[in-house]
Formats: C-alpha cells, sequence, structure tokens
C-alpha cells in the first residue's frame, strides 16, 4: 500500500492519497497573492478534498491476490 499513485505505476499493488495536481494549482494562487503582497500568516490553511485509489490489477494477478468486486468498483483507476 502506497500514498502515491506513481508507485502503483512502476508495479506496486495499490495506493490511496492525495491527488495532488489539484493542490499544486491551489499553491501557485497562494504564491500569487503572497507576491502581490498578502501576508502569510494571513491566508487560510488548505487541505486537500481530493482523494484517489488506484490498484494495479497486473501486480495483484502476480502474487496471486483475488482482489474483491467491491473494493475493484470503488477504485478511481484500475491498471490492467
Amino acid at each position: 500500500m502506497f500514498i502515491l499513485k506513481h508507485f502503483v505505476e512502476a508495479g506496486g499493488l495499490m495506493s490511496y492519497g492525495v491527488d495532488f495536481a489539484p493542490l499544486m494549482r491551489r499553491a501557485a494562487s497562494f504564491v500569487a497573492k503572497i507576491l502581490r503582497g498578502a501576508k502569510a500568516a494571513d491566508l487560510p490553511v488548505d487541505q486537500p478534498t481530493t482523494f484517489e485509489l488506484v490498484i494495479n490489477a497486473k501486480t495483484a494477478k502476480a502474487i496471486g491476490l483475488a482482489l474483491p468486486q467491491s473494493l475493484l468498483r470503488r477504485a478511481d483507476r484500475i491498471i490492467e
């Protein structure tokens, strides 16, 4: 089990973690505000709101693991 989907793309079994793309876009808006003169201490704390479950079915098959359909249905992405 990993926190980053990149490990699953490289052959790991599964990951559940934050989708970093929206966080990076949000970070850019914070940088822009700071460059325009806002104080960093006055900006709100931003929490992630999007999480992804990625499963590598090929790895599961290679290690002889049968994944339940209920888990596969919940996955945001399945690597075949």
